[in-house]
């Protein structure tokens, strides 16, 4: 643990970090482009979802709906990723001892974990259910579990904020 309170001590003591927690205007400038690129990654991702879970876009080929919309979910979540570190830096022994940011990551983990599951399993037999607007119940499962996790995200996210020291 020594090694990790040192860690985040220097994290903290980084020109950049010290740059953004002490300009006026930096930290609340990355906390919005962090939260702005969060509602796009989930709302990008919740069109995939209900797709997959078959309550919109059903008259069109899931292939087609992820085609369009994943480039911009990955886009967002490399910007929200990029802004989450640097908010983390400029307070990362707070940061890192508070559950509600734990939970968080854990469910973005959990989130990955998900979709890794549904590319290796539920998509070997996507030609068979990919036009359908019935899509096989573990692609059905996939996206709720997807859409569970990404909104305790916000809300976790959200918590954060209340529970800082």
């Amino acid at each position: 643990m020594d090694f990790i309170a040192a860690t985040l001590k220097w994290l903290e003591a980084t020109p950049l970090s010290v740059f953004i927690l002490e300009s006026e205007w930096a930290f609340p400038t990355i906390e919005s482009v962090h939260v702005i690129a969060i509602a796009l990654v989930v709302g990008t991702i919740s069109i995939v979802d209900f797709r997959l879970l078959g309550l919109a876009s059903t008259k069109r080929s899931f292939t087609e709906l992820s085609h369009e919309v994943l480039p911009w979910t990955w886009g967002a979540f490399v910007i929200a990723v990029i802004a989450g570190m640097l908010l983390f830096i400029s307070h990362a022994t707070d940061y890192f001892g508070n559950t509600a940011f734990r939970i968080k990551l854990i469910l973005i983990v959990l989130a990955g974990l998900n979709m890794a599951y549904f590319h290796l399993f539920s998509c070997r037999n996507l030609r068979d259910w990919d036009r359908s607007s019935r899509v096989p119940l573990a692609g059905r499962i996939a996206g709720g579990v997807s859409l569970v996790c990404w909104l305790a995200v916000i809300g976790f996210g959200r918590w954060i904020g209340f529970s800082m020291s």
